[in-house]
């Protein structure tokens, strides 16, 4: 029997969930739809999986049977995709790394350059991923490693070193009253339309809408980008203001978009991210290892 590996997916989370509109909302699909997905993997096993109520999704005993096997099925089959790919990587002597925008700044040269010379004959493939997948491509087993904005989406479920963290400053439109101000607390901006991440992308997101700075007013959304510059573009028209990293001031500098110091928010953090399943991988092991190495020294507090 064929069975699609989405629904089994969307199974998982039903069931985990106990409920449509909690699992809908984890799987950012409509409720009807994920109603549909459901009942078209019933249809095609040919057993009730759920007994529904005003309660909830009960688990029947062949969903209880089908829930029981199914994470473990999902994960060998991630695994087993993952090693295809790494294995036609590893003939080829190409180490894949995935980053996001700017994400290791100024160390990266330094980064590459150390893994070429700790292993001669070798190439770290740097692939940019959109920021609608802050795993920079990890998590679909596309890359060997990943260089990253902590936290991201999965985070507990990779290993992850920490290299360095940076403030986060406000891009906005120069023509925005708030441009021609030298430091700007983050509470003045609670009520200002933000350029978000995609929903999918779930705690990453809400950390660049600055949620757990709220006190717990929701934040306005005015775009929803995943590109840098479609990001810069929507502030630079008035669309939305959007926390950034410091460094994106050097990196996105453009006309029509401002930085400025916010106060209020905690600082961003970049961190090398890979796959348990690497922990004895050599190569991989080794790139970390140059991420470690080559990682900027914390500032020295002046003395007093």
């Amino acid at each position: 029997m064929d069975v699609d590996t989405r629904l089994l997916r969307y199974f998982a989370v039903v069931a985990e969930e106990g409920s449509l509109t909690r699992a809908a909302e984890r799987l950012f699909v409509s409720q009807p739809a994920l109603t549909k997905q459901i009942k078209q993997l019933e249809a095609r096993l040919g057993v009730s999986l759920f007994a529904r109520s005003r309660n909830g999704m009960a688990l029947t005993e062949p969903g209880r049977s089908l829930a029981e096997h199914v994470p473990a099925l999902l994960a060998g089959l991630d695994q087993a995709l993952r090693a295809a790919k790494s294995t036609a990587a590893q003939a080829a002597r190409v180490l894949r790394v995935g980053f996001l925008a700017s994400a290791a700044n100024e160390a990266t040269p330094h980064i590459i350059a150390e893994f070429a010379r700790l292993r001669p004959g070798w190439r770290a493939d740097l692939r940019q991923a959109s920021w609608a997948n802050p795993t920079a491509g990890l998590a679909d087993g596309d890359v060997d490693a990943a260089l990253v904005r902590l936290p991201f989406p999965g985070q507990e479920s990779f290993r992850v070193e920490e290299l360095f963290s940076e403030p986060r400053l406000i891009a906005l439109a120069t023509a925005h009253p708030f441009a021609v101000r030298e430091e700007i607390p983050f509470r003045d901006l609670w009520d200002e339309p933000f350029v978000a991440a995609p929903e999918e992308t779930g705690r990453w997101r809400d950390f660049w809408l600055g949620i757990d700075e709220r006190e717990g007013r929701p934040a306005r959304v005015g775009a929803v980008t995943d590109h840098p510059d479609e990001w810069l573009s929507a502030i630079a028209n008035g669309y939305g203001i959007a926390l950034a990293p410091e460094s994106a001031a050097r990196f996105y500098a453009r006309p029509g978009v401002t930085y400025r110091p916010v106060t209020g928010v905690s600082p961003t953090r970049v961190g090398i991210a890979w796959a348990p399943a690497d922990d004895a991988n050599p190569v991989v092991q080794d790139f970390v290892r140059c991420c470690l190495d080559t990682r900027p020294s914390p500032p020295v507090p002046p003395e007093r």
